[in-house]
């Protein structure tokens, strides 16, 4: 996500815009309100009592949509059936320059299906996802059981992508010890690295693909597209990168898309990227066992596992997948981990530190097929 901080757009938006008055830059009050409003009825995760049928089944998809997907896109569709929901990938919201092979888009239905999964078992329902690879969808069984509302699913409504600075606090050893029973499975390898010569060499090639993905123009375009710059365009679209969710300031959408070309570059960004995984108490990395479709979904619902159980734990995460996202640095970047011709499908940082504004999702209805 870009760096704009708001001492940089205060001081030189000015001069660069030919002293372009910035009064507009701020949101107006009723937008921010709104924006506030619509936030706090969005990230909400308790369990409904007395819902059963297809209010249930909605309230479970409403649940699956808070889930993380790439640039925020929710890139997921809903089929509801009598005992059984259907995630589908919306390839109207993939992106290709950044995801040309659908990879983010299927490791965000794994996200969606995971906490599917947690709603389902609090409100009584027992979920066995399986992967269709003919259709390409995840197919999510729901029969009876016992209701328990783990930690998890408490978890859906706090935890977010925390994409600032964290207090560089060591975690304990039985907090790695939970993240890393999360993260893990018998299809997903989770590899945590703690020791700061370890996150210093990952480093060397998060800025290696962040330089090569800021010098191509379809990469820099694609992202500029998704981003919201004030609240007034986050609640019109309810998706996309909201500027203060990454702590950039709330200006006009016109300036915005001026000043990003201006402001976004390879140098600040490797700047702050430095800065935030050294901040940071450890970085993960996540490989399915397969490079495919069916261990990509495997390889998000891990994912998703790993921040809810960190969200439980008060501790945050945010993604670093730019040496993944870049094919040559991705080969590079999987023998330096000792995984060579295997393919890491995630890389996050993690740590304590403040929460961010949340980001917002679309109405069920608009994900519902």
């Amino acid at each position: 996500m870009f760096t704009l901080s708001r001492r940089q757009f205060v001081v030189e938006a000015p001069v660069v815009l030919g002293g372009a008055a910035l009064s507009t830059a701020c949101s107006t009050h009723d937008a921010a309100e709104g924006y506030e409003a619509l936030a706090a009825s969005t990230w909400r995760a308790e369990v409904q009592t007395g819902v059963e049928g297809a209010a249930l089944m909605r309230e479970l998809v409403r649940c699956a949509t808070l889930a993380p997907s790439s640039h925020n896109t929710q890139c997921w569709r809903f089929e509801v059936g009598d005992k059984a929901i259907t995630i589908q990938p919306d390839r109207a919201r993939r992106c290709p320059a950044v995801d040309p092979d659908d990879h983010h888009l299927f490791v965000s239905l794994g996200c969606a299906t995971e906490n599917l999964v947690q709603a389902a078992r609090a409100h009584g329902l027992l979920a066995a996802p399986s992967f269709d690879a003919t259709r390409e969808h995840v197919h999510v069984a729901l029969t009876p059981a016992a209701a328990q509302a783990s930690p998890l699913f408490e978890a859906i409504a706090s935890r977010q992508c925390t994409r600032g600075d964290y207090d560089g606090v060591p975690l304990a050893r039985d907090e790695l010890a939970l993240l890393q029973a999360a993260g893990s499975s018998d299809r997903v390898r989770l590899w945590l690295a703690t020791d700061r010569p370890a996150m210093e060499r990952a480093l060397e090639y998060i800025v290696q693909g962040n330089t090569a993905q800021l010098a191509d123009p379809a990469f820099v375009s694609e992202l500029k597209s998704w981003i919201r710059f004030n609240p007034s365009d986050a609640v019109r679209t309810r998706d996309g990168l909201f500027s203060l969710t990454t702590g950039n300031p709330s200006i006009p959408t016109w300036l915005g898309e001026r000043a990003f070309g201006w402001f976004f570059t390879a140098q600040g960004e490797n700047d702050k990227i430095a800065r935030q995984l050294r901040s940071s108490a450890g970085l993960a990395v996540f490989v399915g066992a397969v490079a495919d479709k069916a261990h990509w979904v495997d390889v998000g619902r891990a994912y998703e596992r790993f921040a809810l159980q960190a969200t439980a734990l008060g501790i945050r995460n945010a993604f670093l997948n730019q040496p993944l996202e870049v094919a040559a640095v991705r080969s590079l970047f999987a023998a330096a981990l000792g995984l060579p011709g295997q393919r890491p499908d995630l890389v996050v940082r993690f740590g304590r530190g403040p929460t961010m504004p949340r980001s917002l999702r679309r109405p069920v209805d608009a994900v519902m097929v």
